[in-house]
């Protein structure tokens, strides 16, 4: 985005008051702009789809379209998150309480990620699970953690959740045995692995139903997902996104066991009557 940002304030003067409404409105949402019509876009920032078309013009490209794959593109392929996280840090250092302004803003996220991940999506995800023979999670680098807190938290509940280590696993063991009654979760957050697209593309293969967990709905994992929960988390970094992704995997368990209340219950009961004198104080 930051080409195309670029562009915005090198022509922003010579714009008309309603393709600056339209520049104002691509700043602020550039996710909109990738994943809506022109159309839509004009109704979203107040303008008519002829004065988005302009704007596009204005800015050098052949119309909406290109002007689409290049936010699109910038959006995938932006810079670092770790740079972004520090510059972010940064920002707040100076101000009176940081340690607040910093959970501030992870509230700030967890709230955005409410407004963007779709109900209907989440509660497909909370039936696949738990009508799903057997769950697959893999997630690599920063996602790796959120993946075996997911990994665990599911144990409690129910039987066959597997977390994917390709470093001990037998990687072609696990997919032979996938089939169209299982599910593979993949957590992907940029900068996107090669690896996890890969296992999740043999995935789709095995006839799995898969449920892609990210920050973006340009993400790749989009191409193999069958339901996708992004995060959105435009222009930030990874790590900020963790607190909205660990909020969302606990919204994801939460209905699991309301749903799955009787196996809930007996699992605990197996788990009191498990001699706890060697393990807990």
């Amino acid at each position: 985005m930051e080409t195309i940002r670029a562009s915005i304030q090198e022509m922003y003067d010579s714009l008309s008051k309603s393709q600056k409404k339209v520049a104002n409105y691509m700043v602020e949402h550039p996710e909109s702009i990738a994943m809506k019509s022109a159309s839509e876009v004009g109704e979203l920032a107040g303008v008519s789809e002829t004065t988005v078309i302009r704007f596009c013009y204005a800015l050098k490209f052949s119309g909406f379209t290109e002007l689409q794959n290049k936010v699109r593109e910038q959006l995938v392929l932006r810079k670092s998150s770790l740079e972004e996280y520090h510059a972010k840090n940064l920002e707040l250092a100076d101000q009176p309480h940081f340690f607040a302004k910093v959970m501030e803003q992870d509230c700030d996220n967890i709230m955005r990620t409410i407004q963007n991940v779709s109900e209907d999506d989440f509660s497909k995800a909370v039936e696949q699970i738990i009508t799903s023979e057997k769950i697959y999670i893999y997630g690599m680098r920063t996602s790796y953690s959120s993946a075996h807190w997911l990994t665990f938290s599911l144990r409690l509940f129910r039987d066959n959740v597997h977390l994917i280590r390709p470093e001990t696993d037998d990687l072609l063991c696990i997919f032979n045995q996938m089939n169209e009654n299982s599910t593979f979760i993949a957590i992907s957050f940029h900068r996107y692995l090669k690896e996890t697209i890969l296992l999740s593309e043999l995935a789709k293969k095995q006839r799995s139903f898969l449920i892609g967990i990210t920050d973006s709905p340009l993400a790749p994992i989009r191409k193999y997902a069958d339901l996708l929960l992004p995060i959105y988390q435009v222009n930030k970094s990874t790590l900020n996104a963790t607190p909205a992704l660990f909020s969302l995997l606990n919204a994801i368990v939460s209905g699991v066991s309301i749903k799955e209340n009787d196996r809930f219950e007996s699992r605990m009961e197996q788990y009191e009557k498990l001699s706890m004198d060697h393990l807990f104080l």
